[in-house]
C-alpha cells in the first residue's frame, strides 16, 4: 500500500538521479551521505551549527514549540550518527549501503507530521515538564524511523522506482549495482530495501526501548501505556499493509474494505496513535485520551480519503511521485471502490468498462488515466468523497472539543494540524468537473452497518 505522507515540494525532478550536475565528489557524497555531522542541516530544521543542535535537545517546551520538526530532526539527526557509527564499526560496507541510506531517507522526511500530532497532543494535556520533552522526542523520533520502515517496504511491494521525488531506495541500490547483470542488481536491490526496513524498525523498537527505561520520572502508569500503543501501533501498520496488498492481489475492491484497510493504514497509524501517545506521556486520564483517540480516527480517514484524491487528481510535481499510481497498481482504494459502486447502482456501463480496462494496468497510458479521471468525477464519487473529507474533518474537531483540553494555545495549534492534514493540497487538478454528476441511488454504497465501528459515517 501506498503509506500516506505530508506533502512536500521538491526542486529535484521525479526522473533526476541524485547527484545530476554535480562533481563525482559531489555525487558519491549525495549517493552515500556521512552522517558525522555536527549540526542539523538536511535534518528537517533550519541551519544552525552545534549550538542549535544543542538547543533543539533541550528540555524547554517554548524551543520545541517554535519549531517541532527542526526539534525532531535534530533528535534524529543525534540519535542516527550514534547508530551508523555503530553500523560503521560492523561493516563500513553494510553502512554505506544500508544504514547511511536508512538515516538519510530518515532525515529527509517530509513535515513530520505524526511528531507533531504526538506533541500537540501532549501540550495540549499539559505535559510540558523536562522528562516529558525528552520522551516526546525520543518517542516522535521512533515514529519517523517506523514510517521509513514503512516507506521503504511500500516501495518493495509496489515496484514503485520514486520516493519523495527522488529514486526510491531499492532503485538506489539496484542503479549502484547496475554495471552487472540487470536482474542480479534488481534482487539485490530489493534484498536491501527489506533489510534496511527491518534495519529501520529494529532502531525504532531500540528507541522507544531507551525511553522506557528512563520513564522513572513520567507521569505514573505513562511508560506502560506508552509501551502498549507502541505494541499496538506496530502490528496495526502490518494490518494495514497486508489488506492493502492482499486487496489488490484479489481485486477485492469493495467499499467497506477500502475503509477497513484505511482505518488501520491511515487512521489510527497516522494520527490516532500519535496523538494518544502524546496524551500518555502527558499523563492525561483516559477520557481525554479516548476524545482524542475519536478525533484522530475522523481526521486520519480524512487524511487517507484526500490522499486517494490528490494520487489521482493532484500536480505530481506537489506530491513527489507519479499521478495515478493507486490505478496503475490496482490499488483497493475508498475512490475508486466508491466509484464502481456507484457506477453499478446506476448501470452505468460505459464507466464499469473503463474501470475494468484499466484499474491494474502498469501500462496505461496519460489519455487512458485521463478517462479514469471523468469516470470518477461524472459518477459522483470525487464530490462524494469531498463530502466524506469535510464531515470527518469537523467531527475530528468536535471531538477536540470536547476533550475540554487544559492548555488553550496548544489545543488550538492542535485543531489547526487536524485541519491541515485532511486539506486540498497545492496544485491544480488534472481532468475536469461535468456541469452536473449524477446521484446515485439508494444503497449503492454499503449499508454502514457493515463498516468498522466508529466509521461508518465515511459511507454515509
Amino acid at each position: 500500500m501506498r503509506f500516506t505522507q505530508a506533502t512536500v515540494r521538491h526542486t529535484a525532478r521525479p526522473d533526476e538521479p541524485p547527484g545530476a550536475g554535480a562533481t563525482p565528489q559531489q555525487a558519491h557524497e549525495r549517493a552515500h551521505p556521512s552522517l558525522s555531522y555536527s549540526a542539523p542541516s538536511g535534518a528537517g530544521g533550519p541551519s544552525g551549527g552545534q549550538d542549535l543542535l544543542d538547543g533543539f535537545l533541550s528540555d524547554d517546551p517554548a524551543a520545541v514549540d517554535a519549531d517541532v520538526a527542526g526539534a525532531v530532526g535534530a533528535t534524529l539527526a543525534r540519535l542516527l550518527a550514534t547508530r551508523v557509527d555503530d553500523a560503521r564499526a560492523l561493516d563500513p560496507l553494510f553502512a554505506r549501503d544500508v544504514a547511511e541510506r536508512v538515516a538519510d531517507f530518515t532525515l529527509r522526511g517530509g513535515r513530520r507530521l505524526r511528531p507533531r500530532l504526538l506533541w500537540w497532543s501532549l501540550r495540549a494535556c499539559g505535559g510540558g515538564d523536562p522528562a516529558q520533552v525528552r520522551a516526546a522526542l525520543r518517542a516522535a523520533a521512533a515514529l519517523e524511523l517506523l514510517q521509513t520502515c514503512a516507506l521503504v517496504h511500500d516501495d518493495v511491494m509496489d515496484a514503485a522506482a520514486v520516493r519523495r521525488g527522488r529514486p526510491a531506495l531499492h532503485a538506489a541500490v539496484a542503479a549502484q549495482y547496475g554495471d552487472g547483470a540487470p536482474a542480479t542488481a534488481r534482487r539485490l536491490g530489493e534484498s536491501a530495501a527489506v533489510l534496511a526496513g527491518d534495519l529501520a524498525l529494529a532502531w525504532a523498537d531500540d528507541t522507544v526501548t531507551e525511553l522506557l527505561a528512563d520513564g522513572a520520572d513520567l507521569p505514573p502508569g505513562a511508560a506502560r501505556r506508552a509501551h502498549e500503543v507502541w505494541r499496538t501501533t506496530r502490528t496495526e501498520m502490518v494490518a494495514g499493509q497486508y489488506l492493502d496488498v492482499q486487496g489488490q492481489a484479489t481485486a477485492r475492491h469493495t467499499v467497506a474494505r477500502a475503509v477497513r484497510a484505511a482505518c488501520l493504514k491511515s487512521a489510527l497509524y497516522t494520527v490516532e496513535r500519535p496523538l494518544e501517545l502524546g496524551a500518555v506521556l502527558a499523563g492525561a486520564e483516559a477520557s481525554v485520551a479516548r476524545a482524542l483517540c475519536r478525533a484522530g480516527r475522523c481526521a486520519g480517514l480524512a487524511f487517507q480519503l484526500r490522499d486517494d484524491l490528490d494520487d489521482l487528481f493532484a500536480d505530481p510535481g506537489v506530491t513527489g511521485k507519479p499521478s495515478g499510481g493507486d490505478v496503475r497498481e490496482g490499488k483497493p482504494t475508498y475512490l475508486m471502490a466508491l466509484t464502481r459502486a456507484r457506477a453499478v447502482g446506476t448501470g452505468d456501463r460505459h464507466a464499469l468498462e473503463v474501470l475494468d480496462a484499466a484499474v491494474g494496468r502498469a501500462d496505461l497510458t496519460g489519455a487512458g488515466l485521463d478517462r479514469v479521471r471523468e469516470v470518477v468525477v461524472a459518477t459522483g464519487a470525487r464530490d462524494a468523497v469531498e463530502t466524506r473529507i469535510t464531515r470527518l474533518s469537523r467531527r475530528a474537531l468536535r471531538h477536540v472539543a470536547l476533550a475540554e483540553l487544559p492548555q488553550p494555545r496548544a489545543a488550538a495549534a492542535l485543531r489547526e494540524l487536524l485541519g491541515e492534514i485532511s486539506g486540498p493540497r497545492d496544485g491544480a487538478a488534472p481532468g475536469h468537473r461535468p456541469a452536473h454528476a449524477p446521484s446515485p441511488p439508494a444503497g449503492a454504497t454499503a449499508p454502514a452497518s457493515s463498516l468498522p465501528v466508529a466509521v461508518a459515517e465515511v459511507a454515509r
